[in-house]
């Protein structure tokens, strides 16, 4: 995600997309509302599950497929509201010192990333457990969240000049490691669904690495690209975590194969006939070469290159991607920016095409739907709202029908790995305040099992 001053989806006043954590959804926001699209059918239709108007938005994330979504507007950049879209309510909001840059999902955690802290939030009743403060300046918001309970990572850039990643425990919400992944500046991250591995590109764009969340160890080292330096925008894990697809702001979408077998294999130095095909011939051309050729030499043998590619039609476009089972079948998603939604089938074989199957226009009215318009913008709690950490102008009050909060915390200094530092705040958000159904319905939401009425417990 990107600030307000620096995006060019709101500054060319495109649609912003993003699918949910298993890419069973697909959430769109234009300048007119936002809808949430079910993927399930998506190689002959595009199924809407919900439309409302609303500001003009630009963060949306929904968790998994229960009723809850945060967003961020573009009137209001410093206030989160999650809302029930079936009921039409707000649950709660919270306001911040500064502009909302990411907003990250699970069912154990929300986490709010501003561009020098990073608040954690307890999903089962929203209070702020703990605070990240003085992160690196991180103007992209660029983070990630684990999708998986048990393992249930942050992510974050731990410095503006090299690639350093920071992995954070948010349950136990404590520093895990970091991994020195990259010599330049992170421009994009992505956990593997069940946490324990973390895929890592750079400013420099080339490169594609895929490390242990759990140890820092390298496991896998991919090559985009030789010729030109691009800007790496998305990375993401299929949900079997076979494949890795990446897109740029380039034209070509790549797929990696993550072969766990083929490296294990290679490690012991079992060569096969077929590995003289293909880009395995690399792998092995490094292993002979290594005493006759510089280091650097020998690690561009040594990358994986794409198992497949796709080219679009236009480059400069940025384009979020994921690999999802649709139907049994593996299919590729792209949903650009400029409101398209293509469906690619995924070739079996290496170096092989990926198909188009189909091309969805986003920015049409006629999917089929269950439009549900909101008469009133007291409805969400577009009103209401209290500060976190002092924002400006906001009244700790509340208003409509959610919860609204704020949070409190003594400051301490958290020792980052690599001796490093930052300084956290832990708590419970004290501030919180407000009236909605019991904890055990908000819960439920969160489960997606039965919808709750109001808000989470504040108090």
């Amino acid at each position: 995600m990107m600030s307000l001053l620096g995006r060019p989806d709101v500054d060319a006043g495109e649609v912003f997309v993003n699918f949910n954590q298993n890419i069973t959804s697909l959430a769109v926001a234009t300048s007119g509302g936002y809808s949430l699209y079910s993927l399930g059918s998506v190689d002959s239709t595009l199924d809407k599950i919900y439309h409302t108007k609303s500001d003009e938005l630009f963060l949306i994330e929904r968790l998994f497929e229960s009723s809850l979504v945060a967003i961020v507007s573009q009137r209001a950049p410093r206030k989160l509201k999650v809302c029930h879209f079936k009921k039409q309510s707000e649950i709660c909001n919270y306001s911040y010192a500064n502009t909302i840059l990411a907003v990250k999902l699970n069912r154990e955690r929300l986490i709010v990333c501003l561009e020098e802290s990073l608040y954690i939030h307890n999903i089962q009743d929203m209070k702020v457990v703990h605070t990240i403060r003085d992160t690196p300046c991180n103007p992209l918001g660029l983070c990630a969240l684990s999708s998986s309970s048990e393992h249930c990572y942050l992510a974050y850039p731990g410095s503006v000049t090299s690639g350093e990643v920071q992995i954070f425990d948010a349950i136990n919400l404590h520093a895990k490691t970091m991994i020195p992944a990259h010599d330049t500046p992170l421009a994009a991250i992505a956990f593997s669904p069940s946490g324990t591995e973390i895929a890592t590109a750079s400013e420099r764009g080339t490169v594609i690495r895929v490390f242990s969340s759990q140890d820092g160890s390298r496991l896998f080292e991919l090559r985009r690209g030789l010729k030109r330096c691009v800007s790496i925008v998305s990375l993401s894990f299929s949900n079997c975590s076979e494949y890795l697809v990446s897109s740029s702001n380039t034209e070509t979408v790549h797929i990696f194969r993550l072969d766990r077998s083929a490296a294990e294999t290679a490690d012991h130095g079992k060569q096969s006939t077929d590995d003289w095909m293909g880009y395995s011939f690399f792998r092995f051309l490094s292993k002979t070469v290594t005493s006759y050729l510089p280091t650097q030499v020998t690690d561009v043998f040594s990358q994986g290159r794409a198992f497949a590619s796709v080219s679009l039609p236009e480059a400069g476009v940025r384009r979020m991607c994921a690999i999802a089972t649709i139907q049994k079948q593996l299919r590729l998603l792209i949903a650009s920016q400029d409101g398209y939604l293509y469906v690619y089938s995924i070739p079996s074989i290496e170096g092989a095409e990926c198909q188009l199957i189909k091309r969805h226009d986003l920015r049409l009215e006629d999917h089929y739907a269950m439009d549900i318009k909101v008469d009133s913008p007291q409805t969400l709690g577009l009103n209401s709202g209290v500060s976190i950490g002092g924002a400006a102008g906001v009244p700790p009050s509340v208003a409509g029908a959610g919860a609204s909060g704020s949070a409190d915390g003594k400051s301490t200094a958290t020792d980052k790995p690599g001796g490093s530092s930052s300084s956290t705040s832990g708590g419970g958000g004290g501030g919180a305040s407000g009236s909605g159904s019991a904890g055990a319905s908000y819960a439920s939401a969160v489960k997606g099992d039965e919808p709750v009425a109001g808000g989470p417990s504040t108090t």
